[in-house]
């Protein structure tokens, strides 16, 4: 009696262990770089709320005339007091020289300009491991 049995053949296999090794070899490159996009995408999102609050804030106060007792209309004098008075919860800036290399996730302003009604120019940092870090420029305007 001739018994039949079912699998896989040797070239079957290696066949398949084959194309899976070109598909990993094609597609690694692309997950690779994934950490640098996911920076650049949260120094964007920390750019885009910092001028969100500080424009909502602005909008308030001009509405409210900075009627006395406005509780709404919150006075920012630096540029590091958008991120920590306007946001919520509050984002920490660290103030002072840019250290070498930045630390991941950390927000760093070298200069920390005093807003004026007309707007001032502010240049945060998001540190991400790199010496310079990457730049996120915003404007601080005072609501006066």
């Amino acid at each position: 009696m001739k018994q039949n049995q079912a699998g896989f053949t040797l070239i079957e296999l290696v066949m398949v262990i084959v194309i899976l090794g070109v598909l990993a070899a094609v597609a690694l490159p692309k997950f690779v770089d994934l950490k640098s996009d996911a920076q650049t995408a949260a120094s964007q999102g920390i750019q885009g709320a910092l001028n969100s609050a500080n424009n909502i804030n602005y909008a308030t106060c001009s509405m409210k005339s900075n009627a006395a007792g406005n509780a709404k209309c919150i006075t920012v004098a630096k540029c590091s007091e958008v991120a920590s008075k306007l946001m919520q919860p509050a984002v920490t800036i660290v103030v002072g020289a840019l250290p070498s290399p930045t630390v991941d996730g950390t927000l760093y302003i070298v200069t920390d300009t005093v807003a004026t009604s007309a707007g001032v120019s502010c240049a945060l940092v998001y540190g991400n491991g790199t010496a310079a870090g990457l730049a996120i420029p915003f404007t601080a305007t005072l609501a006066t």
